[in-house]
């Protein structure tokens, strides 16, 4: 029977973990088998178990680890002392580096949550409600302080993260642009839109 090969500084749940995010990824969460899984990471389905109880467990990793991730780097952001124009690029520049180097991850965390057993959907659907709600707050602030324009705080937070969300086309475009330039070219245009 095969073994789950792993690298020195990757357990083998982090294995696993990283390729059912991709398969949730390509294939949808209810689509995705465990067998399916097995099959990518190279051992039988049944030795799946040994490592895992479920492919909902799997889910409910990707979803609240990607979800911690950016709450914490959220509340490091709100506790600087950069101005509210800095700490919305500081959030974006987040934002842009988790989908190009962590796509899998932050995109079955937006798309596939809906499938998350019912004990921790309401927790998800708050945590998500939430940083946006905080980060709303940030953009609110930054108003008020004379910062960035008056605008419509709401629907420009909107704008900000479905421009990130939509990163997902660049993994698969023929003319990719190097992510580096990729992210000066957004920050320029998403924070520059902001300013006064």
């Amino acid at each position: 029977m095969a073994r789950i090969k792993t690298d020195k500084d990757i357990t083998k749940r982090e294995v696993i973990l990283h390729a059912a995010s991709e398969l949730f990824r390509q294939r949808g969460y209810k689509a995705a088998s465990m067998r399916d899984l097995a099959e990518k990471i190279g051992i039988e389905a049944a030795s799946l178990y040994n490592h895992i109880r479920s492919k909902s467990e799997l889910l409910y990793d990707i979803c609240f680890n990607t979800a911690a991730t950016y709450n914490e780097h959220l509340e490091s952001v709100e506790a600087s002392k950069d101005s509210y124009l800095k700490k919305v690029e500081t959030v974006l520049r987040f934002q842009i580096r988790q989908m190009v180097e962590n796509s899998d991850n932050v995109i079955v965390a937006d798309r596939e949550w809906v499938h998350l057993d019912d004990a921790y959907l309401s927790n998800y659907q708050t945590m998500k409600h939430n940083y946006r709600k905080r980060f709303n707050q940030i953009i609110t602030k930054g108003v008020e302080a004379g910062e960035i324009k008056k605008i419509n705080v709401p629907s420009t937070i909107w704008l900000l993260l479905h421009a990130v969300n939509g990163i997902e086309s660049w993994h698969r475009s023929k003319t990719q642009i190097p992510p580096d330039e990729l992210e000066e070219n957004m920050i320029s245009i998403l924070i520059g839109g902001l300013k006064k």
